[in-house]
């Protein structure tokens, strides 16, 4: 399920500290409707290998609609409800790169992955129309030591850090000549004040382009 090079990298997945709480889900899953599916907890390293990633988006946690939660932050597979939050990221991208027109894209975000963007939630899991209800599970502490492991053994990454709980992460991202940009949350009730016109997806690849790397087809 965890791909072998991120059992190493990180040493959460490594000591085999986790274990505990895929139990706990297994329980969960008996008795209540748990999003994403089991085999698309851990998709977020599933699709980028450990030295691949070049930016990392932090996301909360899953969607807590049928369909949506695939196992990557913002991101629904194609066909499922469109969130407001991934519509207004792209927005950003389309009055970044493409003068405002609106483009008829995927909600499916796995394109990001493939090119090195780590999308990863705080927490992996969620029950059926309950946000946040896995919460105090304990993947804190999975995600966090993901986060320190990244930082620590790689350079020159993106990070972006939209909205509180994200930049709350920001302690944990080691100073190893990363590029770090903070902006509020794409949320309806939140893009307004900073997220529109925060420019993240143009510096991010800049910053890739500085530092010799190709950039991100957004």
């Amino acid at each position: 399920m965890i791909p072998q090079d991120w059992c190493e990298a990180v040493p959460y997945f490594n000591e085999g500290r986790h274990e505990r709480i895929l139990q706990k889900i297994a329980g969960l899953r008996e008795t209540t409707t748990v999003f994403p599916p089991e085999e698309q907890v851990f998709a977020a390293l599933q699709v980028v290998p450990f030295d691949d990633v070049r930016v990392v988006i932090l996301g909360q946690d899953p969607y807590h609609g049928a369909g949506q939660a695939h196992g990557l932050s913002f991101s629904v597979p194609e066909g499922a409800k469109f969130p407001p939050s991934l519509r207004n990221i792209f927005k950003e991208i389309d009055a970044e790169f493409h003068g405002g027109i609106k483009r008829d894209v995927s909600t499916d975000l796995t394109r990001w992955a493939k090119q090195g963007v780590l999308l990863l939630n705080a927490t992996l899991t969620v029950q059926e129309g309950k946000a946040a209800s896995h919460a105090k599970l304990g993947w804190n502490a999975v995600t966090d030591d993901i986060i320190k492991a990244i930082s620590r053994k790689r350079k020159n990454l993106v990070f972006l850090l939209w909205g509180k709980h994200a930049q709350d992460k920001r302690p944990l991202i080691a100073d190893n000549d990363h590029c770090i940009l903070e902006a509020v949350h794409p949320s309806p009730l939140s893009a307004s004040r900073g997220f529109f016109g925060c420019n993240h997806f143009i510096l991010t690849n800049d910053w890739l382009r500085e530092h010799g790397q190709s950039e991100i087809e957004w």
